[in-house]
């Protein structure tokens, strides 16, 4: 029997610790919940974090080069022009959607929101950072608590993931503070691009299963948000149909814009730059105008903003294409996938791992990076687990009290503690956690 997603239900504007269904018909004509979600990001001291985040180069003195917060400010714009074409279409293609007040701008704003947040559990250094978490428990000194710990629970630790660690932020209640942000469901649900716990690892080929998108902690509250959106098909949860765009907008911004930088950097020539991305906007140049700019960067800027709107063009048209494929749970691979400019997409990626992502100075600063978390992670988790066991030092003891007052850390709960202090260390920058390790050398 085959299962449809209802999109009226994937709309949902219901936030943790409500009582009664909030009706789009009801909201504020001037700022709707979706877009509420957007500033209640933008506002949150983690995503402001993300301005001293590395994207891809570590310790960057260049202006030029992204951060954390400008990649994630960039792919929340290609995301809100993804979700606005995808709604126009959706609206008319089920027009009781307008009947119940949705507009083409509440797609965009959820996707836009989703996207600002996608990048809001990342560790810092970068990529390595989450490696350099999950090392320290398959590896260093973390391995130790393995058996006090459930298989998934240690799964959650040695494959730390930053999209899991984001959700936390996202839906986890301190005392006072239910629901952390408390976003909309919708929004949510196209945020958690991964709808899987860490157990079991990858167990299918489908794009959902790449990674995992909560921890053990939060699994109970994402299944209430993914009952809700009515994302439960046979037991399994599948993916909410905007976390496609969300992903396309990261995919975008991925492969644009660190390209970009490794040509800023000079890592990328500009001869080599302008024949790859006139490859991919070929069929879309205005050639007249081309000709006109007379400086290499006007003529970099003007492919990139051609690439991306191109992109961004024909990953709404494939969203709508195999909308109903999305809709049943079906659709096995990311929209770039489908795109027809993959091979040119690819040539792009290729040519940034080649010169940026393994570039020796970026190399040297991940190795810098795993000392830096190793040792924070050694010194704060070895702290908590001694002071649980009353034989904490007094170095312990000082350590301790530089920990923010509202991080919790349970004593009878190892894995709890656990996984709270690896996500207080994801949560500084690169700049704080540097500043720690050098204090605490």
């Amino acid at each position: 029997m085959s299962y449809t997603i209802n999109w009226e239900q994937l709309l949902s504007l219901k936030r943790q610790g409500d009582n009664k269904k909030r009706l789009r018909v009801e909201q504020d004509p001037t700022r709707s919940g979706f877009e509420v979600d957007y500033d209640r990001v933008i506002f949150s001291a983690a995503f402001r974090n993300l301005q001293d985040k590395t994207q891809v180069i570590p310790f960057s003195k260049t202006d030029f080069v992204h951060t954390r917060l400008t990649h994630s400010l960039e792919v929340s714009v290609v995301g809100r022009s993804l979700g606005r074409l995808a709604g126009q279409h959706l609206l008319e293609k089920y027009p009781e959607l307008a009947v119940a007040g949705y507009t083409s701008n509440d797609f965009g704003a959820i996707v836009a929101a989703a996207s600002l947040a996608h990048d809001i559990g990342n560790p810092p250094f970068g990529h390595s950072g989450e490696q350099a978490i999950g090392d320290y428990f398959a590896h260093g000194t973390g391995a130790q608590y393995k058996s006090q710990l459930t298989d998934t629970q240690y799964q959650d630790l040695t494959h730390f993931e930053g999209n899991a660690n984001g959700l936390k932020i996202l839906i986890e209640s301190r005392p006072g503070i239910p629901g952390g942000l408390r976003l909309s469901y919708a929004t949510l649900g196209a945020f958690t691009k991964y709808p899987k716990a860490s157990l079991p690892y990858r167990p299918t080929t489908n794009v959902a299963d790449k990674k995992f998108g909560f921890f053990q902690a939060q699994e109970f509250d994402y299944h209430t948000v993914a009952q809700e959106l009515g994302l439960v098909i046979d037991k399994k949860i599948v993916r909410h149909p905007l976390a496609y765009l969300v992903e396309a907008a990261d995919d975008i911004c991925y492969t644009l814009i660190d390209f970009e930088d490794g040509i800023n950097l000079g890592w990328i020539s500009e001869e080599y730059a302008l024949e790859y991305l006139i490859k991919l906007v070929k069929d879309n140049i205005n050639t007249k105008k081309y000709q006109t700019l007379t400086t290499k960067k006007d003529r970099l800027g003007y492919l990139r903003a051609l690439s991306i709107s191109t992109l961004i063009e024909e990953a709404a048209t494939l969203f709508m294409q195999h909308e109903e494929e999305i809709l049943s749970g079906t659709f096995q691979v990311s929209l770039t996938e489908k795109s027809r400019y993959k091979a040119q997409i690819k040539d792009i990626i290729d040519l940034s791992v080649r010169n940026i992502y393994q570039a020796q100075e970026v190399i040297e600063k991940e190795l810098k990076g795993y000392q830096v978390i190793h040792r924070l992670l050694d010194v704060f988790v070895g702290a908590a687990i001694r002071k649980r066991e009353d034989r904490a030092s007094a170095f312990d003891k000082l350590a301790l009290q530089c920990l923010p007052e509202t991080l919790v850390l349970p004593q009878d709960d190892t894995y709890g503690l656990l996984l709270n202090i690896s996500s207080y260390v994801a949560s500084l920058t690169d700049g704080k956690a540097l500043e720690w390790y050098q204090k605490m050398a």
